[in-house]
């Protein structure tokens, strides 16, 4: 299992934290932000298929800004598994 920690950019949370195994996402957590929000969207993805969540999250937006903390956990995701 491998372990990715990612600093996210222009977003309330500071940290993105997950465990990559066999292409599967687990123990998602998210530091700052929306602490219910980004929960909820750890519980959610685990044990899903990374691609498949990166490519479900990925251009989310949050208000005015270009991206979002679900946004930044795909771009984490696309970093790893391309």
């Amino acid at each position: 299992m491998e372990h990715v920690t990612f600093t996210p950019k222009g977003v309330c949370s500071i940290q993105i934290d997950f465990d990559l195994e066999d292409g599967k996402l687990y123990n998602v957590q998210f530091i700052g932000g929306c602490n219910g929000n980004l929960k909820a969207i750890g519980r959610l993805v685990e044990g899903k298929d990374a691609k498949e969540v990166a490519g479900i999250l990925r251009g989310n937006t949050c208000g005015m800004k270009g991206t979002s903390c679900a946004d930044q956990l795909a771009r984490a995701i696309d970093g790893k598994v391309g």
